[in-house]
């Protein structure tokens, strides 16, 4: 494994790291010849060669995707182009975020009404669980974009059980994330997978079979509503309408990945963010000057953010300081390429450190520090691509416009009605676990209305 030093690549500082790659690593020594290699897989990551864009996943991935059956880990081909064409049309593109606006103004009036009521019965000086708040309107928005409404409950058949919401919450969301990065031995040993892991095998495999049962309910459920006559605007409904060379599985699992993806990434975004923002009133204090000059006393919404470029710079800021997905997942190599002029073998892995580009001191001034201002140039265009945090090309995120909306307007509007703060300075010693980088100790912070 070899670990270069940095380049700078079309504005981008990268670091790229190479697995497994011997036939490289004598080669690697003159910077001109390196950094050209380097532009061509970051030419590689966006698809431009086909041998390049496969994904190497963990035998914990292999199963909770259904071996790639989604489009965030899928393999750059047919499949991956239908769906995520399909996911792009009925969930995250431009037009079907307008027809699902009603679904983000309903969660952003539930997180106001769960905070003021926190307010109204709590003591003084009580600490409000940032996170169960908003992530839990997180899964709520994910469920009425994909089945139409929220689900209280639901008789799971094969399980033999009913679920409440929050059951459901667990087994669709919370258990997939954390069976995503048990480790199995066998993932670094590969020469010795024939022998059983049964603890592993055993324990993924409930996942799987759980979050299975719980999507067939669903999906039974939202059927039997469509055949009786009631259409909803729904990804289901379009689904079921517009898609039906589709398998039973692959259904499940274009269903499944918009209410996973949905309920975790946007929410460790915006925790960091009012966890910066509780640490630093001066900023926060900005921000509200700013809504106030804008909105006046009517609420923030979506209309404004246009006028609003603090909002946004605090959005991108928090991507680059606080990377929701550090490296990007492993890059395969699955047949002999060129790449620069180099001939890289089949067998060999590539990732980005995304956090370690984030954090180099040749391109971000001060780059431990969380800064908003600068991404508020006043001369020349920012380019946002540069944390590289939805990635780039054909391979881009496709919940990259949701995301920043959602996050966007739930940081404004909790500005705007409350001001933030940290108790004490302890809570300032933070860290992360999982997948993504969610903080390891729960966002708790004092809120105050300010009306």
């Amino acid at each position: 494994m070899l670990w270069p030093d940095s380049y700078v690549l079309n504005n981008i500082r990268v670091r790229v790291m190479f697995v497994f790659m011997p036939s490289l690593i004598h080669k690697l020594t003159n910077t001109t010849h390196l950094t050209h290699l380097l532009s061509s897989i970051l030419q590689a990551f966006v698809t431009k060669f086909q041998s390049i864009s496969t994904r190497k996943l963990s035998n914990a991935l292999k199963i909770l995707t259904a071996d790639k059956t989604m489009v965030a880990m899928s393999d750059y081909n047919d499949y991956h182009k239908t769906v995520k064409r399909h996911i792009l049309t009925g969930v995250l593109g431009p037009n079907a975020q307008k027809k699902h606006r009603i679904h983000r103004d309903i969660m952003m009036d539930n997180i106001s009404n769960r905070l003021h009521e926190f307010v109204k019965t709590s003591a003084d000086q009580q600490e409000v669980d940032f996170r169960k708040i908003f992530q839990s309107e997180l899964f709520g928005l994910a469920m009425r974009q994909v089945l139409g409404k929220e689900v209280e409950s639901i008789y799971v058949q094969d399980l033999k059980l009913i679920m409440s919401r929050d059951e459901i919450f667990q087994v669709l969301v919370v258990d997939p994330m954390m069976g995503a990065i048990d480790v199995d031995w066998r993932d670094f040993f590969p020469y010795l997978k024939w022998i059983p892991n049964k603890r592993f095998e055993s324990t993924i495999h409930q996942m799987y079979i759980r979050r299975e049962a719980v999507m067939k309910a669903l999906i039974k459920q939202q059927k039997e509503r469509i055949a009786s006559g009631e259409k909803l605007n729904s990804y289901i409904d379009y689904l079921l309408s517009e898609a039906q060379t589709l398998t039973e599985k692959q259904l499940l699992m274009s269903l499944w990945e918009p209410i996973i993806e949905s309920s975790d990434t946007t929410m460790v975004t915006t925790e960091w963010a009012m966890y910066e923002l509780a640490k630093n009133p001066d900023i926060q204090d900005r921000l509200y000057r700013d809504i106030q000059s804008v909105c006046g006393p009517d609420t923030i919404t979506e209309e404004h953010l246009t006028q609003l470029p603090y909002i946004t710079a605090i959005f991108h800021e928090t991507l680059r300081r606080h990377s929701p997905v550090p490296i990007i997942p492993l890059r395969y190599v699955h047949e002999d390429t060129v790449l620069g002029g180099y001939h890289v073998p089949a067998g060999t892995e590539l990732a980005v450190n995304i956090y370690g580009c984030n954090m180099e001191k040749n391109v971000w001034e001060n780059p431990e520090k969380w800064d908003p201002e600068r991404f508020m140039k006043e001369n020349g265009p920012i380019d946002f691509q540069k944390t590289m945090a939805f990635g780039g090309g054909k391979r881009v995120c496709a919940g990259s416009l949701q995301a920043m909306l959602t996050a966007c307007i739930g940081i404004g509007r909790m500005v705007q009605e409350f001001e933030w703060r940290l108790k004490d300075k302890a809570q300032e010693e933070v860290n992360t676990i999982g997948l993504t980088t969610q903080m390891l100790r729960l966002l708790r912070v004092l809120i105050k209305p300010r009306n």
